[in-house]
């Protein structure tokens, strides 16, 4: 993230390491990071995040703006982000469907800290896959603790089950560098009373390499500013290429910090709630504050949530 330093101020929002021996020329892999992997664990995580825990969980960005690292030094949050988009500007989710069940919010620790971010289930292998941003599984350089993830979550309430994580990865180039344009991260979540989640929640489409500039819908529980994370709020319109340092997309949308990781949807059915996944969102600049910026879902993403969904 260097050209971040250099050029201007940019926000995000919101075990052992593992790794296979590569090949001569081969490109990394994605890293992973173990976590409640045995029932006692599994139980302690999910104790841990009680109502009231929820409901106090700091967007991440907040916590990492007084990080007192560079990178930290460099990033303000989703806080001032403003109007949404050409067709909604950002408000409530009303519309019901499957984005109610599959999208929710992220809590882990980070540092300590109780921390919140987004998330989405996507349709896997394992049926227990959930896409979210780099920074919410790993940031400043040490992965997240504690992590679960709360589908349909409201004011507190766990309608669908709290899922705690057994793994969660993020890609080569977020790992090695915190770079903007691969800030993808996933989790694979353990089965909650002998069921998988995708079984108990559904799973939203997810696709990678599509075409950039088409229409897409945005979701998450921003907890900044103009909300305070109790609700699905959602942003829509037609995506443009970041104009200024990064590789990934922007889209016009108000949500605030909290909804880092939540999932943009390519050929969304207002009716049915579904659609196809194709980015998270990540950052925005200070200087760009009505446009949130998501990465690109490319070759490094899919081998991200195939690595995920095999798991």
């Amino acid at each position: 993230m260097q050209r971040s330093a250099q050029a201007m101020a940019i926000s995000l929002i919101s075990g052992a390491i593992l790794a296979v021996p590569l090949a001569a020329n081969a490109a990394p892999g994605p890293i992973s990071e173990r976590q409640a992997a045995t029932t006692a664990d599994q139980l302690r995580v999910e104790r841990f995040w009680t109502p009231e825990r929820m409901r106090q969980a700091t967007p991440l960005d907040t916590i990492s703006k007084s990080a007192g690292s560079l990178r930290a030094a460099v990033r303000r949050g989703l806080s001032q982000i403003t109007p949404a988009s050409a067709v909604n500007p950002g408000g409530a989710w009303s519309g019901g469907g499957k984005v109610t069940h599959t999208v929710g919010r992220v809590f882990f620790t980070y540092q300590g800290s109780a921390a919140s971010c987004s998330g989405d289930a996507v349709t896997s292998a394992n049926k227990s896959t959930v896409i979210t941003a780099g920074h919410c599984v790993k940031l400043d350089g040490k992965w997240h603790k504690n992590w679960v993830f709360v589908p349909g979550y409201h004011d507190g309430k766990a309608p669908y089950g709290k899922w705690t994580a057994t793994r969660t990865l993020t890609t080569p180039q977020w790992k090695a560098d915190e770079d903007l344009d691969y800030d993808v991260g996933a989790a694979v979540v353990n089965r909650l009373k002998g069921r998988r989640l995708t079984d108990v929640v559904g799973g939203q489409g997810i696709a990678f390499n599509q075409k950039r500039g088409q229409q897409m819908y945005d979701f998450g529980y921003p907890a900044e500013t103009l909300y305070d994370g109790t609700k699905l709020i959602y942003c829509s319109g037609t995506t443009i290429d970041d104009p200024l340092t990064s590789k990934d997309q922007g889209l016009l949308c108000d949500m605030t910090g909290g909804s880092s990781g939540g999932p943009w949807f390519l050929k969304f059915n207002e009716s049915t709630g579904t659609g196809i996944q194709n980015s998270v969102n990540s950052f925005k600049y200070n200087v760009l504050p009505t446009h949130m910026f998501g990465p690109y879902f490319g070759d490094d993403a899919k081998n991200l949530y195939n690595t995920a969904s095999h798991s």
